[in-house]
């Protein structure tokens, strides 16, 4: 890729990126499923950049100048040519391409009885910020296109079947794929970020909420970061929700919660509840909306966070939703303090691996100073044994003391207690990214970790750091890529290694400049980002045997539709999950009316033999062997439209007589906040009305409960007839009314009279 001007912290995220499987083969084989209406278009612009990259006939190098642009649109930090921390810019960009391609997805929870509040544990999927946008998925905005019919797909089912195919190696090799010169077979955190803050006794057990341990239990919603620093500090990318974590959560949680909010809902993970064993939940239910997409689909994890109080013995949980993991690079002595930890299963010291900085006076701090300057520059190898990867892992999973200035504030003794804080993972990503946190940003000075990691290119086992709730199955990595940093924290160059999923040969990308290399060049790189992916050998068996199924050719007397984007799972995740053939139809069984002009882009046709295989090996669903138009849904879709359009049309009508009024008797107030939401409603730009009017943050209740405005508050003036009208619909409130002293206009009207007869006498 060119240089657009220091933007190699671009290109080398870009190819690390293009060279993940999963993701690569979404945006090459599913196209159809890229609809946006967003802006900039990220997922368009992605999308263009990886055909190229991957085309037959592509150029010596590519320009990302459309990506580049977009990015600078979507955050500011990224304009001119700065340097810029790759890091910042992955989260940036997935955070937006999930924006752009997240769909909601409707699932029933439970209420659980909220009469002991110790008792209650609750998910929040809000959003992180109040004006994020509306629930409506992007992937159900069509593209303008003629209606295809069911038998009109018929004729491309054997070419569709080829998605199938794989080869011994597991890549796909159906004429589909010759024809596009040997695609490769790739494939499938935040702001909503899963947050769920939970307090039970230490004899729990971890359940989900629908009473299914299914990896592929909803993966959650994330954010647009407004990339901070260039060096991230938060140890964990977990998506905040708009609910901050309660004070007692937000200090002794700094492995995953300290990161800043970010300015759009992270994406939702699958909500997790604590039971006690004595613990009843009532039978009611309620509709939660969450959301998906490819990019958290692939990339997003869960962790569990536990923090035990040593005094009542009381444990709070934290469930938390990621998509990369900043690890710490433990120095000499801080591996030997890990190692001496892990022998003697003893919680490793608070501020283990550098994350803790007292203040120190003005000597110690320049010897510091000096110290540390003096280490980056002797090799690492003078300084004692090889820190690895699973070092890192230790360090960031290590058991924490939290006493003296760090003590945990324990809810059921209401005071500061001694604890310990311990992390797991609950649920393992398709695609893991591991970031090094090499930079250090002091109050006076910024310095880099040279040290050395070393990294294993195969069979990175995350079993020692599961928690037994975890629901994955799969959990050994393969490493698709790293990227390198070299240089200053204040200056530098990025590089990326990559391996070619067709070839397996591994590649330098230094912008521009691609160079085949051997794999110990890898091993010996400074790694700064890594990607890793879950490998499976059953995985790339269940492929050849649907192979060999497909290849068959036997005459089935039905077929049947499945989810394109499932399939895509199917060939290139380790653990894809049930079939989900909800993504292209309604709850009613139809395909939804604004899907059905595409709906050859959201499936593919399979014969009766290779159905029955997929289903009984992974279960999900539903069959589905016509596809029509939901009669229901288009019912539904003109009563709402018919609902907008009175709706603004009686609003228009009110408000124009409002304005008519030279001196209205009363005027009321209404937050302009629940205002724009029903405005978007009604305007079409969202599917989901806007709720009851929510008139407090703008009420001011004073002596004797008189109800007046705030100063300064966000508010808009309508009529009476308006507010009754809207809270007739909508209900809610309070009523804020501003009256006019009837005297006071009487006066106003007399004394507009005697000007009018003295001009009049004037002009006489």
């Amino acid at each position: 890729m060119k240089n657009l001007g220091n933007s190699c912290y671009m290109n080398a995220a870009l190819q690390a990126l293009s060279n993940c499987p999963p993701l690569t083969q979404f945006f090459l084989e599913c196209g159809g499923l890229v609809r946006t209406d967003k802006k900039p278009a990220l997922c368009k612009s992605y999308q263009k950049l990886v055909s190229e990259v991957w085309h037959k006939k592509r150029p010596s190098y590519v320009v990302p100048s459309s990506l580049s642009h977009g990015i600078k649109l979507v955050n500011p930090m990224f304009r001119g040519y700065a340097q810029q921390d790759t890091q910042e810019f992955l989260r940036c960009l997935m955070d937006q391409l999930h924006e752009e391609l997240k769909e909601p997805i409707v699932a029933e929870t439970r209420d659980l009885d909220t009469s002991d509040q110790d008792d209650k544990r609750e998910g929040d999927r809000s959003p992180s910020e109040d004006e994020f946008l509306s629930c409506d998925s992007s992937s159900d905005r069509g593209e303008d296109g003629q209606s295809r019919t069911a038998s009109g797909m018929g004729s491309s089912s054997l070419a569709e079947t080829e998605l199938l195919i794989q080869d011994e190696a597991g890549r796909g090799i159906s004429e589909k794929e010759r024809m596009k010169d040997r695609k490769f077979s790739c494939g499938h955190r935040r702001s909503n970020s899963e947050q769920v803050d939970e307090d039970a006794d230490v004899d729990t057990t971890m359940m989900p909420v629908d009473g299914r341990a299914s990896p592929e239990m909803l993966p959650g919603p994330r954010p647009a970061s407004p990339c901070r620093t260039p060096e991230p500090d938060n140890d964990a990318y977990v998506r905040c929700s708009s609910r901050p974590c309660s004070p007692v959560h937000h200090e002794v949680h700094s492995k995953l919660s300290s990161s800043p909010p970010r300015s759009s809902p992270a994406r939702l993970g699958p909500s997790y509840v604590l039971k006690k064993a004595q613990m009843q939940a009532s039978g009611k239910k309620k509709k939660e909306l969450r959301y998906r997409s490819v990019i958290s689909d692939i990339f997003d994890g869960s962790i569990l966070s536990l923090v035990q109080c040593l005094t009542c013995d009381r444990v709070s949980t934290t469930v938390e939703t990621f998509q990369d993991l900043s690890l710490p690079i433990p120095g000499k002595e801080d591996l030997a303090k890990l190692h001496s930890a892990i022998y003697q299963n003893v919680p490793a010291k608070t501020g283990a691996c550098g994350d803790n900085y007292a203040s120190q006076g003005w000597i110690a701090f320049i010897m510091e100073y000096i110290r540390r300057f003096v280490v980056s520059c002797i090799p690492s190898w003078f300084w004692g044994p090889v820190v690895t990867l699973e070092d890192c892992l230790a360090a960031f999973f290590a058991a924490d003391e939290l006493k003296g200035d760090n003590m945990y504030s324990c809810e059921r003794c209401k005071k500061l207690r001694n604890g310990v804080k311990y992390c797991k993972v609950l649920r393992l990503p398709e695609i893991l990214c591991i970031h090094l946190k090499r930079f250090r940003h002091e109050v006076m000075y910024s310095f880099k970790i040279n040290s050395h990691v070393s990294f294993p290119l195969e069979g990175l086992d995350l079993r020692p750091f599961l928690a037994k709730e975890c629901v994955s199955q799969i959990t050994t990595y393969d490493l698709l890529s790293v990227i390198c940093h070299h240089g200053t924290a204040g200056s530098g160059h990025y590089i990326a290694y990559c391996q070619n999923v067709i070839n397996g040969q591994w590649y330098e990308f230094d912008d521009q400049y691609v160079t085949e290399v051997h794999e110990t060049v890898v091993q010996n790189a400074e790694a700064y980002v890594l990607f890793y992916r879950k490998s499976s050998e059953e995985a790339v068996r269940e492929r050849q045997k649907v192979v060999s199924l497909a290849s068959m050719k036997e005459h089935s007397l039905l077929q049947f539709y499945i989810s394109r984007e499932w399939l895509n799972k199917f060939n290139t995740f380790a653990e894809p999950g049930p079939i989900t053939n909800h993504t292209f139809l309604c709850s009613h069984g139809g395909i939804p009316p604004n899907k059905y002009h595409y709906i050859d882009d959201l499936v593919v046709i399979l014969p009766q033999n290779v159905w029955e295989y997929l289903y009984n090996r992974f279960g999900g669903g539903p069959a589905v062997n016509h596809l029509y138009v939901c009669s229901i849904c288009q019912v539904e879709i003109e009563a709402l439209a018919k609902r907008r359009r009175i709706e603004i049309d009686t609003f228009i009508k009110l408000n124009k007589a409002f304005q008519a009024e030279e001196s209205p008797s009363v005027i009321y107030c209404i937050s302009m906040q629940w205002f724009r939401e029903w405005e978007a409603f009604v305007k079409g730009k969202d599917n989901e009305p806007p709720g009851p009017i929510d008139n407090s943050k703008i009420a001011l209740t004073k002596a004797g409960g008189h109800v007046q405005v705030k100063q300064g508050a966000d508010y808009g003036q309508i009529s009476e007839e308006t507010w009754i009208y809207l809270s007739t619909l909508y209900g809610g409130g309070p009523e804020i009314a501003i009256r006019q002293n009837v005297a006071q206009v009487q006066e106003l009207e007399n004394l507009h009279g005697e000007q009018k007869i003295e001009a009049e006498t004037r002009a006489v």
